[in-house]
């Protein structure tokens, strides 16, 4: 379809994933919920900075480099966790090798289409990520089956609450893959051939089934089946956060805090780590932009525990804000799966070469010689840009 498979924005990647993609399978990748006020905010807000770039004394060598909860990364992008990756036939593993191949982290979801096992042998930096799902002795024997296979580290991510109902429609997606079901699908798939041929070339239907949530005894869940146990499960309290993380035994982090009064619960529970997020916009609508919000978590606790972000990273240039408004790292979500659905592992691996070049583009501007000597003088931040939730707002 393309004569040139390398693309240089992310933007472009997503263009190439609606044009490969089933509509409903591109569907699942851009939808937050109700109107999507979040979803564009986490975007249009990172555009609201400037940066504010040298005329010289650049430095001729830079260092990217960073680690992550102990974890060393070539530089700080790491791949967030995020379900069932229908969208190529290798999902996760095409998307660890990728990772490894760049020398970043790779998040895995326990609502992932492949299994821990695999993914850990294609990269071996695996933090794995949970849900507060089922009873206390199903946690513990994810935990378990995630250390066996040598993850790094936990993610927990409890901002979840079930918000339904998207304002153009929520895209279509199966119980499971058969040949009814492709049937039935059948108008909204003639039309992508090349997504087609890529399951058909491995003999295999796309898998909607979690096999990091197997049961001891029967078949891996459905990804609604899994969906409807996490539902039911009562909220968990921080007290089963602690548990959590004293159960897992090393590093920890909790993905989904932007308030201040929940980033010192988070310490005072025992995390290594949280992510400044909200869910990518699809959680509760009209939650701000995480970057908005980042910097207030960031002087609150950034001296205890180390701060991520996960929300509109879209490019370099936003990696190096982040940074410089306090995060360790940030998180990136559909700009791999777009990477992922534009050109399998090669397009996840091009999506992180955007970001790296990027990133090193904004810190040689800036005048610097390692990602961490980025900071607020770096940037014009707008009056009133900067939010904090959980204890008033500042402008």
């Amino acid at each position: 379809m393309f004569r040139n498979p390398w693309f240089e924005t992310v933007a472009e990647a997503q263009r190439r994933a609606k044009r490969r993609l089933p509509y409903m399978v591109y569907g699942a990748l851009v939808a937050g919920s109700e109107r999507g006020r979040t979803v564009g905010d986490n975007i249009k807000a990172f555009g609201e900075l400037g940066f504010a770039p040298h005329v010289a004394g650049h430095k001729a060598d830079r260092d990217l480099s960073t680690t992550v909860m102990g974890v060393e990364s070539s530089f700080p992008v790491v791949i967030s966790p995020t379900g069932v990756q229908a969208v190529h036939p290798d999902g996760e593993v095409a998307v660890a090798r990728a990772a490894a191949n760049r020398g970043v982290i790779m998040g895995l979801s326990s609502f992932a289409s492949k299994p821990v096992e695999e993914v850990a042998e294609a990269n071996p930096n695996v933090f794995f990520q949970m849900y507060w799902s089922g009873d206390r002795d199903a946690m513990l024997r994810r935990m378990e089956r995630a250390k066996d296979a040598g993850a790094k580290a936990l993610i927990a991510t409890l901002d979840w609450s079930f918000s339904h109902g998207r304002d153009w429609g929520s895209p279509s997606i199966p119980e499971k893959i058969d040949l009814k079901t492709m049937a039935k699908l059948s108008p909204g798939v003639v039309s992508h051939p090349g997504w087609l041929w890529r399951f058909a070339r491995t003999k295999r239907l796309p898998d909607l089934t979690t096999p990091n949530l197997t049961p001891p005894e029967g078949p891996a869940p459905t990804f609604f089946g899994a969906y409807g146990e996490w539902m039911q499960t009562p909220p968990p309290t921080w007290e089963d956060v602690a548990w959590m993380r004293k159960e897992w035994g090393g590093p920890f982090m909790l993905k989904g805090v932007t308030r201040v009064d929940d980033a010192k619960k988070a310490v005072d529970a025992g995390v290594t780590a949280l992510s400044v997020s909200n869910h990518g916009g699809n959680n509760l609508d009209t939650t701000p932009a995480t970057i908005r919000v980042l910097p207030s978590i960031a002087d609150a606790v950034g001296d205890q525990i180390e701060v991520l972000l996960d929300g509109g990273v879209r490019r370099g240039g936003d990696v190096a804000k982040a940074l410089a408004l306090g995060a360790r790292a940030v998180l990136i979500g559909r700009a791999y799966l777009w990477g992922l659905a534009a050109n399998g592992q090669a397009g996840v691996e091009n999506v992180l070469d955007i970001m790296r070049s990027g990133l090193d583009s904004a810190v040689l501007g800036l005048g610097h010689s390692s990602v961490h000597d980025l900071s607020a003088d770096d940037l014009y931040v707008p009056p009133d840009f900067r939010l904090t939730l959980g204890g008033g707002t500042e402008g």
